[in-house]
């Protein structure tokens, strides 16, 4: 008997936010179990709803201000101040004021947007005495190598003539010197930590912008020309600040968020998987353990999820406990039935609709898919252990 289920779902890429889902997934639920108790834990990968997800599970707050966005516009954007034990540190969220959902489609050009706004929250975080800055990588709509982060915090990228370079990556791959005599001498006086996807890399055949250019809109040309301008940039760093301890190229999480994990790791920044250091703050695994089953969900689940996805670290987490793992998605790709812990998995659309039907639609369908795979779940919960279909044993899950 079901008494207690964990609703613990990544948000839906320009669709959901984290807490928008989770609490779609419970109303679906509700349908099915109206008395059960619900634990909602809405989970955040580094990305969209990371800084303000941090601030409620500390007792913080976010702080609003106007910043540079990613097309060179002001946008209203924040940053978290935590609280608790945590109250000398200061969250900056890339996705806040450089994310994709911050880039019309019309404008969609990742050799031009410019993560020159993370450096102005910085150095706004900066300005309230914190001791340290976390940084959440993630949902980028970038791909300058944190080259405007950089700049905003007093960094000049200058060509082989000595003029400084216009923001975005397509200009990396004329930079020929950095100088960094200007950088904002408060840097060293604070931790940065950065929460990234560690399998993300800045260059090679698996370079983000290789992986994620076309998704930000690059075209193969201009694919092409963000890796070399990012090669370049890794080149140029490593040897005007004499980096000896870190990869920029290959180390892990250095592509994370359009290479920003590389700009900010050239500062001293420490580059850290991003679920340990973010689900610290919300006692997932005491709350997993606690549960009959757990649910979670996120746009498209394939052969990437396990890849630092939310629905993989669940799925991992709650079988620490034992703990029967639903997942939920947008879209099913291929790879979706082999993430390791997920017991079944469902899409959540009942027809072929089109995207932007989908993405208005997603609180709808993902609370109706809820509801159908629960129904199912308590269907096969009241056969009996050897009951047979068409001759055969039942198999022990259906996917």
């Amino acid at each position: 008997m079901l008494t207690r289920v964990v609703v613990a779902p990544s948000g839906f890429k320009e669709s959901l936010s984290a807490q928008a889902a989770a609490d779609a997934i419970a109303d679906g639920v509700r349908r099915v179990l109206p008395d059960v108790v619900i634990d909602r834990i809405p989970l955040v990968d580094g990305g969209e709803g990371t800084a303000a997800a941090l601030a409620a599970a500390t007792g913080g707050r976010l702080v609003a201000l106007p910043a540079t966005g990613p097309v060179g516009e002001p946008v209203g954007t924040h940053f978290a101040l935590l609280g608790s034990r945590d109250r000398d540190t200061a969250v900056v969220e890339m996705a806040a004021v450089a994310g994709l959902s911050l880039v019309p489609r019309a404008l969609r050009d990742p050799g031009a947007t410019t993560t020159y706004g993370v450096g102005e929250l910085i150095r706004a975080a900066l300005d309230t005495g914190v001791r340290r800055i976390l940084v959440g990588c993630g949902d980028s709509g970038t791909s300058d190598g944190g080259a405007g982060a950089l700049q905003a915090l007093g960094m000049r990228l200058l060509d082989a003539d000595g003029r400084e370079l216009p923001r975005g990556g397509r200009e990396l791959t004329r930079l020929s010197r950095v100088d960094a005599r200007g950088l904002d001498p408060r840097l060293r006086e604070v931790e940065l930590l950065v929460a990234c996807n560690p399998y993300n890399v800045l260059c090679g055949v698996r370079g983000v912008a290789r992986v994620f250019g076309p998704q930000k809109g690059a075209t193969p040309a201009q694919v092409e020309e963000l890796s070399a301008g990012l090669e370049n940039w890794a080149k140029v760093l490593t040897r005007d600040l004499a980096i000896t301890r870190t990869d920029l190229r290959y180390g892990d999480g250095t592509g994370a968020s359009g290479g920003l994990g590389a700009g900010l790791a050239a500062l001293g920044a420490r580059l850290l998987p991003r679920f340990e250091v973010l689900l610290a703050h919300l006692d997932l695994d005491a709350r997993l353990a606690r549960a009959d089953l757990v649910v979670t969900a996120e746009g498209a689940m394939d052969h990437q999820t396990p890849r630092g996805k939310v629905p993989a670290e669940v799925a991992r987490r709650a079988k620490l406990s034992g703990r029967p793992v639903l997942a939920l998605a947008g879209t099913l790709g291929e790879g979706a039935h082999n993430v390791p812990g997920v017991d079944a998995f469902s899409g959540i659309l009942p027809a072929p609709m089109a995207l932007t039907e989908a993405l208005v639609r997603a609180s709808e369908l993902l609370t109706d898919a809820t509801e159908r795979a629960l129904r199912m779940i308590l269907l096969g919960a009241r056969l009996p252990a050897h009951a047979e279909v068409s001759g055969t044993q039942r198999p022990s899950s259906v996917r």
